[in-house]
């Protein structure tokens, strides 16, 4: 069944050299000269959203697992086999919705507006958040160290700022994923900007910019639904294998080998399997996110402010001792926190939220841009007067 055409696919075909325009289609309204009716709006792909608020759902649920990690090894297990899948997802779809970026005016502004304005806003919220809950005993900030959720910003922010140069070379994944074997086989790369980690979720943004729409569609055969199934099983009893014979930082992309305790060829060898391993559960992953509209589909444009909004509560119940009564680390206690920290998510991910938090997520700043020379030139033009040079 072919997925439908996203809002992306669309501004990728742009791209593409097209063929003599054909002549617009008269309405009637406009013969009788009436005013022509609206044109209709474009309509969301389901399938992205659903596979975004699905992906943002565990990145929450995996947080509240956190605590339980050293106790349990089943609970351990499934921390890790969320984590080898659950950011690989979020960053190919973020790829794929990169495809079409350039260095066009409009596209830069979304970018500072919508990734790099969040990125300050959160980092200075962050430091006074940790100031006022007693993580840190003085108040400290840094814009090149960011802190917990915030290194996704400043990722995206460098990723999108190269598209265009992956559209242009020959093997983008390939090479992609050598930057990211070199990185971890490097520590000398500082911790500004969590470089390390941007460098090694690299190829799964390149890859996703390299996927097109009937892509998506493959994996989402039913032949290939019931392969996931005992693939997804398989690792989780992988994980559960590995839990005490593994270092589980290796899912979090965040040091170089020789940081965690390992020569530099073992990077080397871990960051192409581990990409394979998490190219496979993300495959497994999207293979059974619904196409349709469903409840939850209008949640996936507000995934971003639930990405950063969790963060508080999901840090706070560490310092306010939330994990330290007896219940939680119950089995009804943990299905409860399961729940809880699906549900919260959920919740900030509504479409009220997101209106009261458009101020910090999505802010317009047009008094922050220069106004186009196009329109400038139109407007000297129906006055009649000739538009100065720029400065």
């Amino acid at each position: 069944m072919p997925a439908p055409r996203s809002s992306a696919q669309q501004g990728t075909d742009q791209l593409a050299p097209a063929g003599p325009p054909a002549a617009p289609a008269r309405h009637p309204a406009v013969t009788s000269g009436e005013p022509a009716p609206p044109a209709p709006a474009k309509q969301r792909d389901a399938f992205f959203d659903n596979a975004k608020y699905l992906a943002i759902v565990l990145v929450a649920i995996g947080h509240a697992w956190e605590p339980y990690y050293h106790g349990s090894r089943s609970a351990a297990s499934l921390y890790l086999f969320v984590y080898a899948f659950h950011m690989p997802a979020f960053t190919v779809i973020s790829g794929y919705f990169s495809r079409s970026f350039d260095m066009r005016r409009d596209r830069l502004q979304r970018l500072v507006t919508g990734v790099a304005v969040p990125f300050v806003v959160f980092q200075v919220t962050f430091a006074l958040f940790r100031y006022w809950g007693g993580d840190t005993e003085s108040f400290t900030l840094s814009m090149l160290d960011p802190w917990f959720l915030t290194w996704f910003l400043a990722a995206l922010f460098i990723w999108r700022l190269t598209a265009p140069l992956w559209r242009i070379v020959r093997w983008p994944v390939p090479l992609a994923l050598a930057i990211a074997v070199g990185a971890s086989a490097s520590p000398d790369i500082g911790t500004e900007l969590d470089l390390q980690r941007v460098l090694q979720f690299l190829p799964f943004f390149v890859l996703g910019m390299c996927l097109k729409a009937e892509h998506f569609s493959l994996v989402r055969r039913w032949p290939v639904r019931i392969a996931a199934v005992p693939v997804l099983a398989g690792a989780l009893v992988f994980t559960y294998w590995a839990v005490p014979r593994m270092n589980n930082a290796w899912f979090y992309h965040t040091d170089s080998a020789e940081k965690l305790g390992a020569p530099w060829w073992i990077g080397a060898l871990m960051q192409p399997a581990m990409f394979g391993c998490s190219l496979v559960l993300t495959a497994c992953f999207l293979a059974w996110v619904p196409g349709r509209r469903m409840w939850c589909t209008a949640l996936g444009a507000g995934t971003l402010y639930g990405y950063l909004l969790h963060g508080f509560l999901a840090k706070g119940s560490r310092w306010w001792g939330w994990y330290d009564a007896g219940w939680v680390h119950t089995p009804w206690g943990a299905a409860v926190v399961t729940f809880l920290g699906g549900a919260v998510v959920t919740l900030l991910c509504t479409p009220p939220v997101q209106r009261v938090f458009r101020f910090a997520m999505e802010p317009k700043m047009r008094w922050a841009f220069r106004a186009a020379e196009r329109r400038t030139r139109a407007a000297a033009a129906s006055t009649g007067k000739q538009p100065s040079a720029p400065p």
